[in-house]
């Protein structure tokens, strides 16, 4: 008997592997289940790499069913070794700490809490802190074969360029949360990235040594991949996260409008609650109309709003109309700032005043004549008005601030000019 949860998760291409089909597809026609997904305080945001496998225990809790979200204060303090090619640096307790509280606060936003079917904030510190070495090693290591553990692609692929006991032992406390959920909060699935495969089976294996028979599954979200080949969730500069003080709401939305025609289906069905009908039509749109990027600012918009809030989305969407007709005069300091983050910062002296001047020391013109062809021909905009005169001077209203000035040449090149 299929279900509508799981036809719906298959038509967004967001099931990778599942431990047993038929068995996931009949537990949650008969119930609604408990079910984890976790992360690792890694830093005191998440990224929108992390995105993904927390969106889908969304589409759960919105079938009616319970996320339990895992911040791991304790396995953070040892770091998952699962798709790295490298040993982790272990954070101080106080970094973990700040990075819990961080993403706790995040987690607010994709869940509700506090409700009778709302989700759950678990941290397993809380569990894991509390196991001596020697239970450790009676009560969980004496179950967990090493050949077992040998066998698993997740360990295979680091050994040959060494790894230490502590990331050895990462998947087994994985197994203990997934067993404690289990017998504390009757916890049936746990979701994650196709990474975590390794880590999801050994904790039902765990389980099924220390308890027999246990009703416990694991589904697997895909890689998010892009076509181009370009590794997902980075921008040009660096990670894209969801607090808004590392990556701005206006750089969150860009990264999305930003998204190709080849990809921007795909990330409408895994990152949106768009239904079916309305992302056919986005589609037919794109193959239409793709001047139009309907499809593009459909996804930039919801999954900005989802993250940031409607406030936030149309401060984003103001700034990026603004910049993209050179109205600069509209937008704040803060905002031409986030908006021009990413075009090249030049240097100019305080006591240079003359255009012609400011071009050469800038390096925006490299010599007077194309300085003065530039400005005669009307390729200079200063904060967004042209400017025509080669005996214009630079004056204190000219700097955003007090602190820079926007200097465009031609259609699109950009200069932020920052004062010494």
């Amino acid at each position: 008997m299929s279900n509508a949860l799981i036809e719906e998760l298959q038509w967004r291409g967001l099931i990778y592997q599942q431990t047993d089909e038929s068995s996931i597809e009949e537990l949650l026609n008969k119930e609604q289940i408990s079910l984890y997904c976790g992360a690792d305080p890694t830093a005191d945001s998440l990224h929108i790499g992390h995105l993904l496998p927390f969106m889908t225990l969304r589409r759960f809790q919105e079938h009616g069913h319970r996320p339990i979200v895992l911040i791991g204060g304790g396995t953070g303090m040892i770091g998952d070794p699962s798709g790295k090619s490298e040993e982790r640096i272990l954070q101080t307790e106080d970094q973990v700490e700040a990075n819990v509280e961080g993403i706790s606060a995040q987690m607010h936003k994709l869940f509700e809490f506090g409700t009778d079917k709302g989700a759950i904030l678990v941290n397993n510190k809380d569990w894991l802190s509390q196991i001596s070495l020697i239970s450790f090693l009676r009560d969980y290591g004496k179950h967990v074969g090493v050949n077992y553990m040998l066998g698993k692609d997740s360990i295979q692929s680091r050994l040959e360029n060494g790894r230490s006991y502590t990331e050895f032992t990462y998947t087994i406390l994985q197994a203990i949360d997934f067993g404690h959920l289990n017998r504390e909060l009757n916890c049936k699935l746990q979701v994650g990235g196709s990474d975590q495969w390794g880590n999801i089976t050994s904790g039902i294996e765990l389980m099924r040594r220390m308890y027999g028979q246990t009703e416990a599954y694991g589904l697997t979200i895909p890689l998010v991949t892009k076509s181009d080949g370009k590794k997902f969730g980075k921008s040009e500069s660096g990670a894209v996260w969801l607090d808004a003080d590392k990556t701005s709401p206006y750089e969150f939305y860009q990264f999305w409008i930003n998204q190709s025609d080849d990809d921007v289906i795909k990330f409408l069905k895994y990152f949106t609650f768009l239904d079916k009908d309305e992302i056919n039509r986005l589609e037919e749109s794109k193959n239409q109309e793709p001047h139009l990027r309907e499809a593009q600012k459909a996804l930039a918009e919801n999954v900005t709003e989802f993250i940031h809030g409607k406030e936030a989305l149309d401060d984003a969407i103001r700034i990026s109309k603004a910049l993209f007709s050179g109205d600069l005069k509209s937008l704040s300091g803060k905002e031409l700032k986030e908006g021009f983050k990413d075009v090249p910062q030049v240097e100019l002296s305080t006591e240079t005043s003359n255009i012609i001047d400011v071009l050469i020391e800038t390096g925006i013109a490299t010599s007077k004549r194309q300085a003065r062809e530039d400005v005669n021909n009307g390729a200079i905009y200063i904060n967004g008005e042209r400017q025509q005169s080669v005996d214009y001077e630079l004056s204190n209203e000219d700097k955003i601030d007090d602190e820079f000035t926007i200097i465009r040449r031609g259609k699109k090149k950009y200069f932020m000019v920052n004062y010494k």
